[in-house]
C-alpha cells in the first residue's frame, strides 16, 4: 500500500475541508498543513498530494515555496495537485497553471479544481471590503464541489 502525504495550506478552511474528503476517500494518508509547521521527510512517501486555495488570483506563498524548495524530490514521486477557487472553465485552468510550476503540472498524475467558497464570517474587514467592491459579492457563497474531490481521490486509486 502506497504511503501518502497530503500537503496543503488553507486560509479560511475550504482547502482543509477538501483535504478531509480526500483523506477519507483514500482511507489512509498523513496530512501536513504548511501554515502550522514543517512536513515530515518527503522521502518516506510514495505519493504526495499538494493543494491550496486561490486568493486574489494566487495560491498561498507557503505552497509556492514548498514546491520550489522540494522540486527535485517531488519529481521522483507520484504527485497530484489541486486548487480550490471560485472560478471554473478557462479562468480556473489559468489559476491552476499559475499556482504550480510547469514541471510539477506536467508530472502530476491527477489534477483537480474543486470550486471554492467566499466565507464572509471568516474574512477580515479588508477582505470583505475588497470582495464587495471588486467582485460584487455581499454575502458568503459556496461553489465547493465534494463530488469532484471524491472523483479526484478515485482517480488516485483510493
Amino acid at each position: 500500500m502506497a504511503k501518502i502525504l497530503i500537503v496543503y495550506a488553507s486560509r479560511h478552511g475550504t482547502t482543509e475541508k477538501a483535504v478531509a474528503i480526500i483523506r477519507e476517500s483514500l482511507g489512509q494518508a498523513e496530512v501536513c498543513d504548511l501554515k502550522k509547521g514543517k512536513c515530515p521527510a518527503l522521502e518516506n512517501f510514495d505519493r504526495i498530494i499538494i493543494g491550496g486555495s486561490i486568493h486574489a488570483g494566487r495560491i498561498q506563498k507557503e505552497i509556492k515555496h514548498f514546491c520550489r524548495k522540494n522540486m527535485p524530490i517531488l519529481l521522483k514521486k507520484e504527485i497530484a495537485l489541486f486548487i480550490c477557487c471560485m472560478y471554473d472553465g478557462q479562468k480556473a485552468e489559468e489559476q491552476f497553471n499559475q499556482a504550480f510550476p510547469e514541471g510539477l503540472r506536467k508530472a502530476a498524475r491527477v489534477k483537480g479544481i474543486f470550486g471554492g467558497e467566499l466565507l464572509f464570517e471568516k474574512m477580515n474587514f479588508l477582505e470583505r471590503t475588497i470582495i464587495k467592491k471588486f467582485i460584487g459579492v455581499k454575502e458568503s457563497v459556496s461553489r465547493f464541489n465534494p463530488e469532484e474531490i471524491r472523483a479526484f481521490a478515485s482517480r488516485l486509486g483510493g
